[in-house]
């Protein structure tokens, strides 16, 4: 039986595809490359399948063709500012999206359901680390649309038996240690490869709040690598397999870093400077995120590999050092609808 990869030719998709692949496991990637890149797919050893994730008849026949009996859900919008300015696409794109495959799973007789939720499904926190028992208090429409689907999950289960792990990330950060796969978003949003560029004299970079009630300042927030959400997956997926029940897991390090930090950290590095601008805070963003991950620690033995700072901005360095144009390829020739583009997520 095959594992379907939603969103497997993005960041975090890619790099658990390339880890199930060397664990020896049958993957098919479903991506409509608007954010994902096929060389990403390609370079982590698994079929590339073209469509859209609210299509539930084209995912219905992909699952069916490859004989599908598990699917990693990854594909969803994920920038939280540009959900508070377009909550009507981030509804359609990430929940329609989600039912989609829901729908196509029940249909397919797929039981098995890893889904890529957030630790923004928390909204402030009332006390840190979070653990899973925090309130889910969304103050975003990304957050928002992540908890929808949590919330919906156990519905599927209990009509259609599609058990579910629902993996709620901090902040993925790094880039693979075999140097084949990295972070390449096209806008780059993200903090550390923005950094990162700005070191290297490829980009500006903007601190969004200083004022925040931190020790700097900055926002608080919890760096986990893309490397070991990769492994977290597996082990949700064989506990699965195994009978194990659904449930929901915490991802993070439960090490808050504040952006600050991250700079400094990013300067250290790369033995460079890093120039930054000071704005205003941006709406929807929490002023301290990060984790605790004992659950999946104490109940899958999930152990991090990559839980220095200075190692996961090392690889995240050596990776965009490297392949300054990222994957060297443009987006999909046939552009998408916006209200039907998918990205990886988390």
């Amino acid at each position: 039986m095959s594992i379907l990869v939603t969103g497997g030719a993005g960041y975090i998709g890619s790099h658990t595809v390339k880890a199930l692949r060397d664990a020896g496991r049958e993957v098919v990637v479903y991506d409509n490359l608007s954010a994902g890149h096929r060389a990403a797919a390609k370079r982590a050893g698994a079929p590339l399948e073209l469509g859209d994730i609210r299509d539930a008849a084209r995912l219905g026949e992909v699952m069916t063709a490859h004989g599908v009996d598990a699917v990693m859900h990854f594909a969803a919008w994920l920038s939280v500012s540009d959900s508070v300015k377009d909550p009507i696409g981030y509804y359609e794109n990430n929940v329609g999206g989600a039912l989609a495959v829901l729908r196509a799973m029940a249909g397919a007789g797929v039981k098995h359901f890893i889904f890529s939720s957030t630790a923004a499904t928390f909204g402030n926190p009332v006390e840190t680390p979070i653990t899973e028992r925090h309130p889910q208090r969304p103050i975003n429409a990304y957050g928002e649309t992540k908890l929808a689907i949590e919330r919906a999950l156990p519905h599927f289960e209990r009509a259609y038996g599609i058990t579910f792990t629902a993996l709620r990330y901090f902040n993925a950060a790094g880039a693979d240690p075999d140097g084949a796969l990295g972070e390449d978003h096209q806008p780059e949003t993200h903090m550390l490869p923005r950094a990162i560029d700005a070191a290297l004299g490829r980009d500006t970079l903007s601190i969004f709040g200083t004022d925040y009630e931190t020790p700097d300042g900055t926002c608080l927030r919890d760096y986990i690598h893309v490397t070991d959400l990769a492994s977290a997956h597996m082990l949700a997926l064989e506990s699965l397999r195994a009978g194990g029940p659904s449930t929901s897991f915490n991802l993070g390090n439960g090490k808050p870093v504040s952006v600050r930090e991250l700079i400094d950290c990013v300067a250290r590095v790369t033995g460079r400077k890093v120039p930054v601008t000071e704005a205003a805070r941006r709406p929807g963003d929490p002023a301290v995120l990060y984790a605790s991950s004992d659950k999946i620690k104490r109940e899958l033995g999930w152990t991090p590999r990559f839980e220095q700072l200075d190692v996961i901005v090392e690889t995240a360095y050596r990776w965009r050092e490297k392949n300054p144009h990222g994957y060297g390829e443009g987006r999909t020739s046939q552009p998408v609808p916006p209200k039907l583009r998918s990205s990886e997520g988390g």
